[in-house]
């Protein structure tokens, strides 16, 4: 029977999804904040420190200071700063979109404390007598830029001024000083050499009874304007060290959105094609749920006022890969079920069913190592966590329970009664047989006999263990500056540069480097990195000498010895909770042998990324170890794939009494999985490749990690995790009476045969 309500139903589906984001999707892409590598600006993490002894850094001084900050940043008019005390004493401090960075970086860490003296240098009047919020730039009747000071009492003034007035002439001044300290040592010298403490001075011939002050002297516009805000939001009350700091120039931010965004279309495109034709209705469906999946992304960062990082667009193409592994899951799994035999609508239903435990134990493990990097990263890092978490979780409304509404409506229609819908040509069809299930079908891959090759694929990997050792103990890892401290310098330029011509100018103006990379499909961008952190001075004449130079400020990062030791600290703590997360998860789920051939494997991908990386001589930064909890979650996906369809086929027994029938069910639940393994991995290759090729070049490492990581992940679940399960398992039987019985099946899962 023909139903044409649910086509009607499924074209009202659409034309409502088709609406609602024709009509909202430019506003909600309008309204999300883009971080500074993306619109440019720069972060400071500042470590907050006693400015006397004695003083107690509390919580109430980290807030005062924060406010402080944040009252300075608005008086450079910088829209949406984040300004976050982290820890005990540290503050971060986040400028996307400031344009004069120089400026906004003396301010953040100036204090400047006013006094008002007389001509002995008598203190009559400070700081503490201005009213808040009372400091503004103006100008004179000359048209001179000054600084408008608004007092709390007229009363105190007026005696101040009627001493004043009554001394001799030559004595009757009344003197401004502005006392400059520098929150940062290295820095101070400078400043006060740019800005001495005299300030003007007055002569009082009458007694004052008003709070209007005004500050003259030899002041620019821009010096006057920073100069009220720093008065306004007061002396910081602590000192404030820089022990991480990374600045991008608005152009270059604007160009690595362009690159990105452009590299994900054409790696999104592709998959859509791929599933298409290859899925054919279910391919059809999943461009929809992807569809909206990306746009419920964007909303959801919009709702919670997150900042997109160049890492989180990355996390979001990351993501529509992923995604589209619940996809295919389904769809292949309603292949099989077409190929037993069953209808369409009978397919579905099954085929639908058996592969959601497969899609909740995958997607769960992923999002355990999300929330790992998460809670251990930092910055930009921790936006690629959030975008991947917010991912995940939407990846279950959308690309599970959206795709099997929408599928369902077509197929309940009773219009797609056809296997060829689904890709299935009617000769691969069995006749439906209760004696014939999905463990019973042919694949393409009846050739492999993985599990007695296991040997050789234990001496393969052997084999890589050792010779990943020797290239590590040769080449070590080319720790960027994140963990290894220092200065990272990236400088671009409007033609190709040569090492010799960079060493050259770097030396030239003062900043001599032996560590200098091109980079670049024109080799037209030069990094350059120093073994220790630059000083704000250094920092700000490096900038200046660059950009006059090759036409842009660099982008200039400074790591401290103490934040590179805690980042190192971290990752590792990361990686190892992440694993032992995972294999506590598989052997509550499935048994701990099955844990432990999935850690194993895992522990294979992630050396060969470090023992790659090495040999290379890729730099070794922070994305890196989000790129590789990302594969930690990945490479787990397929694992948890294949061990959902052994534990299905072996559910199919009481008792398994020889190794070779185990060893037949795993080579078949390897050989069906194989196929949606070798789709879903391909989906992610696409988009990795297309950020390799066209994104963004900070983070190219990051997707050859990936990219690395997904082809040894797909290699190692097959090869590494199913056989060593295998082994443990073998060993079992023979310390037991040589069998495996049916209390065991506990262990595996309770679900009973598909038929």
């Amino acid at each position: 029977m023909k139903l044409k309500s649910r086509i009607v139903a499924f074209v009202l589906l659409l034309v409502i999804f088709t609406a609602t984001i024709g009509t909202t999707v430019g506003g909600v892409l309008k309204d999300i904040k883009l971080g500074l590598d993306l619109q440019g600006g720069f972060e400071v993490l500042y470590e907050v420190t006693e400015l006397k002894d004695g003083q107690k850094i509390t919580q109430d001084v980290m807030t005062a200071t924060a406010t402080a900050l944040g009252e300075r940043v608005n008086a450079i008019g910088v829209s949406e700063p984040s300004i976050q005390v982290e820890e005990n004493n540290r503050i971060r401090v986040q400028l996307a979109g400031v344009e004069d960075q120089e400026s906004a970086r003396k301010l953040l860490s100036t204090s400047a404390n006013l006094t008002i003296r007389d001509v002995d240098d008598n203190i009559l009047l400070d700081g503490n007598d201005l009213k808040p919020g009372g400091a503004s730039d103006s100008f004179d009747q000359q048209n001179r830029p000054i600084v408008s000071l608004t007092l709390k009492d007229a009363k105190k003034f007026a005696d101040v001024t009627s001493k004043i007035a009554a001394k001799p002439p030559g004595e009757n001044l009344l003197v401004i000083w502005l006392d400059f300290e520098e929150g940062v040592d290295s820095y101070k010298a400078e400043s006060q050499k740019a800005k001495p403490r005299y300030a003007s001075a007055a002569q009082v011939t009458q007694t004052l009874n008003t709070t209007d002050v005004m500050i003259s002297g030899n002041f620019t516009v821009e010096e006057t304007k920073n100069l009220s805000g720093i008065l306004d939001a007061g002396a910081l009350p602590v000192k404030l060290t820089e022990i991480y700091s990374t600045s991008v120039g608005a152009q270059f931010g604007d160009e690595a959105l362009k690159s990105t965004v452009f590299a994900g279309v054409i790696g999104v495109v592709i998959i859509f094609l791929f599933m298409l034709f290859y899925y054919r209705l279910p391919g059809f469906i999943s461009i929809i749920t992807l569809t909206i999946f990306t746009f419920l992304v964007l909303v959801v960062f919009d709702w919670i006022n997150a900042v997109l990082t160049l890492p989180g667009i990355a996390a979001i193409v990351l993501g529509i890969g992923m995604a589209v592994d619940a996809n295919i899951l389904a769809a292949e799994r309603i292949r099989e079920e077409l190929r037993v035999g069953y209808s369409v609508k009978q397919a579905f239903q099954i085929g639908s069913k058996q592969s959601l435990s497969a899609i909740i134990d995958a997607q769960l493990t992923t999002l355990l190592a999300a929330a790992v990097l998460f809670q251990f990263g930092t910055s930009s890092v921790k936006g690629f966590a959030t975008t991947l978490i917010i991912s995940i979780l939407l990846s279950f409304l959308t690309a599970v329970w959206g795709s099997r509404v929408l599928l369902g409506l077509l197929v309940n229609s009773g219009y797609f009664n056809s296997p060829a819908w689904f890709g299935i040509a009617k000769s691969k069809q069995h006749s439906l047989d209760e004696n014939i299930g999905t463990l019973d079908l042919s694949t393409k891959f009846d050739r492999f006999d993985f599990v007695h090759n296991r040997k050789k694929f234990y001496t393969f990997s052997l084999a890589i263990l050792v010779a990943g050792l020797v290239v590590l103990g040769i080449f070590r890892l080319n720790l960027g500056i994140d963990f290894s401290s220092g200065t990272r310098v990236q400088i671009e330029a409007d033609h190709t540069l040569t090492k010799e011509e960079v060493s050259n100018y770097v030396k030239s103006i003062g900043f001599p480097s032996e560590d200098i990379v091109l980079t670049g499909e024109k080799s037209d961008s030069a990094v350059i990195r120093y073994n220790h952190d630059l000083s704000q001075a250094e920092i700000l004449k490096y900038k200046k000498e660059a950009g006059e130079k090759y036409g842009a400020e660099p982008g200039v990062s400074t790591v401290s010895p103490t934040v590179g030791k805690e980042l190192v600290k971290n990752a590792i703590k990361a990686l190892a909770i992440a694993a032992i997360g995972i294999i506590i998860y598989v052997a509550v789920r499935f048994e701990w042998r099955m844990g432990v051939g999935a850690i194993a494997s895992l522990v294979h991908d992630v050396f060969l990324i470090v023992a790659v990386f090495s040999f290379m001589r890729l730099e070794v930064d922070i994305t890196f170890i989000a790129a590789v909890l990302t594969i930690v979650g990945y490479s787990i996906n397929d694992t948890i794939v294949t061990f959902d369809r052994m534990r299905e086929n072996l559910n199919r027994y009481d008792t398994i009494k020889d190794r070779e029938v185990l060893a037949d069910i795993v080579n078949k639940s390897l050989r069906q999985t194989m196929g949606r393994s070798v789709n879903t991995v391909l989906t992610v290759i696409i988009v990795t490749v297309a950020l390799l090729i066209f994104g963004a070049p900070s983070i190219q490492n990051f997707s050859i990690a990936l990219l690395i990581g997904l082809i040894t992940g797909m290699y190692s679940s097959i090869c590494i995790a199913a056989q060593i399960w295998y082994s443990l398992k073998v060993r079992e039987m023979k310390k037991s009476d040589g069998q495996i019985h049916k209390k065991e099946k506990k262990q595996w899962g309770t679900d009973e045969p598909t038929v």
